[in-house]
């Protein structure tokens, strides 16, 4: 081979291993590697390979570059700091051998002014908490938009900086630098805990979703003006919110435009909606009038639950009478375009005069906003208040013509239709006649022959002397209810069994056989089984297998002394198998996760399982039943009804138990699905974790705001963050953070999903056994907001 060919390979190697796309990553920046330029493929990573320091450019359209701290562990290497200013890619980072640090503008500026370390120390480092630091200078003390764990914070001199909002003195949300927006509770942030508590200056704490768990966290203050603390997947590399400071996203000042309407979408998100008679400002989030009224040429449109900013320079207190003087006020105004009024008993009435600013909609506000428009205005509000959604009587207006003039052959056609009528009567008197008697003489052969009624593949047909026997002459009554009594017998082969001794069987005909029939086909874990039956002459009877510890309700409500056996509070209602307990032992929270998820797997089984569809119509602790190992069983389908998967279920009556009983099917009177057993199991789920019945829960707290026990629960899981709060006193003293709080947290999130006002927001049954399994990530459900009917 020629020499020429051999030195243009060496040539060719020497120029690859020069290329910028072969990245360079230095443990530490001294004057030795001086100059960086931007171009260069340089970055400064700590000693865990967890952050990584260089030039990034801003946008992938900038022509500019930043010096930053990112997070090299994440999948988008999320910046966590920048240094203030940007520099062209002609720029320079260096450190003279006098110590000092300089990264110019072009037009000379330092952006590292006063920046020096002695000449032993004058080296650039990133640590492994993520803090770049540079002798005694260290990024921690100048933080930009976010703050790590185990950074110091100073209270009164530290403020992060996103867009138009800050957060000064590591206390206060401020918009456009006045604004203030939202302050954090009790006092001034300290520093972000490596397991998850934002600290406080009084000592007090803040506490993430996944507190305790070992992940990279971090506190931002992000473009849209909220406080988030952040947790690193380690699977996935992605961030997940686990705490924020304002919880309703739209209360945030700057989200929409003038005149505009922040309306929340999801746990996250938000849209801007234009109000009834205003249109959208293209490429923008504001709104502009459609149409300019006339002062004597005007309405007013009602938008429930809207709010505006209230800013001194736009607004006039009318200080009225009551609403329509308000409404007079403000109409006899030419430069009034509409006004609040907050229904709070104060006649608190707000006026606007040229624009409407921050608007947002709030299902937790008193205030109604009132939007002037055209006469001529064809829009109409979308903004409605529950009053006008729970209307379910609608005006029918009904016109009848005017009857003919009398004739003379009126006397002749009301005889031949009279004559008619009796003949059509006599005739169906004389077919009922007839079909009694063939159905006497069917029924009375069925009855001889032992066929009543029998399905196919059923349960044993017990005769009434059989039973007599078993029950001793029906003398050991264990419980009592409203069709009938219950006794514990023991058959011949040994079998303990409870019997229901149905009474006044006349009009509940169709639930004994409704409970016969369906409880024949389920075969599951968690249901009571039905073994036979006694339907002779006027005796309705159902056998039962025998469930020693009674029902759910004597282990939650009862109360812990014996004296109550004597005063009968003890009985059982309506259910078999329950006897008297004297004394309940405590349920441990093993035991009643362990119940709530067998219910929830009996339930999904009836529903979703079952060849025909079965709704319960009746799920309490009262038809909650526990084996000697405390295995739940549900029982008492004679409320149940059977029908195809894909139809809905209409009642002549309501049935059930009241505070059991779904929105839908006791105010609105709709047919119901499957969501009103979910509704029922949430209301158990609350009371399992609580200990108290969620009607006595009511009538306790009735002077308080927090009546309503699903809003109570919602209020202290996702606000305050106080779960301790809502568990059983009796057994609080049991309680272990770290044992039980992934169980219970589940259960009361899980409960408040299924108490969702709406039905189609409730999950289906099966999801619900997932979601207690921790199968299933449970997101954050929206509020319950419909209050119990009495």
């Amino acid at each position: 081979m020629s020499p020429l060919p051999i030195i243009s390979l060496i040539l060719l190697l020497a120029c690859g291993s020069n290329s910028p796309s072969a990245a360079a990553q230095l443990s530490s920046f001294s004057a030795a590697d001086s100059p960086w330029l931007p171009s260069q493929n340089r970055t400064l990573v700590s000693p865990n390979r967890t952050f990584a320091a260089g030039f990034r450019k801003p946008s992938s359209a900038s022509r500019f570059f930043i010096f930053a701290i990112w997070v090299e562990a994440s999948s988008d290497k999320t910046i966590v700091w920048s240094l203030g200013g940007e520099v062209e890619s002609s720029s320079s980072l260096a450190i003279s051998s006098s110590g000092f640090l300089s990264l110019n503008y072009s037009s000379g500026h330092n952006l590292w002014a006063d920046v020096s370390a002695t000449s032993n120390a004058s080296q650039l480092i990133l640590k492994d908490e993520g803090e770049l630091t540079f002798g005694n200078w260290g990024s921690f003390a100048f933080p930009t938009t976010t703050i790590l764990p185990n950074q110091e914070v100073n209270g009164n001199g530290t403020t992060l900086r996103s867009g138009n909002f800050q957060f000064v003195n590591a206390s206060t949300l401020v918009f456009n630098g006045t604004d203030i927006i939202r302050s954090v509770p009790l006092a001034a942030i300290r520093n972000l805990t490596s397991d998850g508590q934002l600290m406080l200056m009084d000592g007090s704490s803040l506490i993430a979703s996944d507190m305790g768990k070992k992940v990279l966290r971090r506190l931002t203050l992000d473009s849209d003006g909220n406080l988030r603390i952040y947790s690193l997947q380690p699977s996935t590399k992605t961030w997940v919110v686990v705490w924020q400071l304002v919880r309703e996203l739209c209360s945030i000042h700057g989200t929409c435009g003038t005149n505009a309407i922040c309306v929340p979408v999801g746990a996250n998100g938000t849209k801007c909606v234009c109000p009834p008679g205003y249109r959208n400002v293209i490429n923008t989030n504001s709104c502009e009038l459609k149409q300019r009224f006339l002062p004597n040429n005007s309405m007013f449109l009602r938008l429930d639950f809207v709010s505006f900013s209230d800013e001194e320079s736009n607004t006039i207190d009318l200080s009225p009478r009551n609403l329509d003087d308000c409404k007079s006020k403000c109409m006899d105004n030419s430069s009034c375009i509409g006004f609040s009024y907050t229904f709070n008993g104060q006649r608190n009435c707000i006026a606007y005069s040229s624009h409407l600013a921050d608007g947002y909609w709030s299902p937790g506000s008193e205030t109604a906003m009132f939007i002037r428009v055209a006469s001529s205005e064809k829009d109409r509000p979308s903004f409605t208040g529950m009053s006008s959604i729970m209307e379910t009587v609608c005006p029918v207006r009904i016109s009848l013509p005017f009857p003919p003039k009398e004739s003379k052959t009126t006397l002749r056609n009301v005889a031949i239709i009279t004559t008619l009528f009796a003949l059509e009567l006599l005739a169906g008197v004389l077919s009922f006649w007839a079909f009694l008697r063939k159905y006497s003489k069917y029924r009375d052969m069925a009855r001889t022959l032992g066929m009543e009624y029998m399905p196919n593949g059923g349960p044993k047909r017990f005769s009434y002397a059989e039973l007599k026997a078993a029950t001793n002459d029906f003398s050991n009554v264990v419980g009592l209810g409203g069709y009938g009594v219950v006794y514990k017998g023991e058959l011949s082969d040994r079998r303990v069994i409870a019997v229901k001794r149905l009474k006044n069987i006349g009009g509940g005909e169709a639930e004994f056989w409704a409970e016969v029939t369906t409880i024949a086909r389920m075969h599951h874990l968690n249901l009571v089984r039905l073994w036979g039956f006694c339907a002779e002459k006027e005796q309705r009877m159902l056998v039962y297998e025998y469930v020693p510890n009674g029902s759910l309700d004597k282990y939650l409500f009862s109360p812990f002394t014996t004296a109550d056996q004597s005063s009968g509070d003890d009985k059982v209602v309506d259910d078999p198998s329950k006897e008297l307990i004297p004394q309940r032992p405590l349920l441990d929270w093993n035991i009643r996760y362990r119940i709530a998820l067998g219910v929830a797997r009996a339930i999904a089984y009836l529903h979703e399982e079952c060849l025909e569809w079965v709704l319960h119509c009746d799920i309490k602790p009262e038809n909650i039943l526990l084996e000697d190992d405390y295995c739940p069983k549900v029982s008492d389908f004679g409320l149940s009804k059977l029908t195809t998967k894909k139809d809905k279920v209409t009642m002549s009556r309501i049935r059930g138990t009241r505070g059991y009983m779904a929105p839908e099917w006791v105010i609105q009177r709709e047919p119901i699905t499957a969501k009103a057993d979910v509704y029922s199991f949430g209301v158990v789920l609350l009371e399992l974790v609580s200990g108290t019945r969620s009607s006595v829960f009511q009538r306790s707290s009735l002077e308080s705001e927090d009546w309503y026990m699903p809003k109570w629960a919602f209020e202290k899981v996702y606000y305050e963050k106080r779960i301790e709060d809502i568990l059983d006193r009796h057994i609080l003293d049991s309680y272990d953070n770290r044992a039980h709080f992934e169980l219970v947290d589940r259960m009361v999130k899980t409960a408040i999903w299924c108490l969702q006002d709406r039905a189609e927001l409730r999950p289906s049954m099966g999801k619900v056994a997932k979601m207690l399994e921790g199968t299933v990530e449970i997101t954050e459900p929206g509020k319950p907001t419909i209050f119990c009917v009495s």
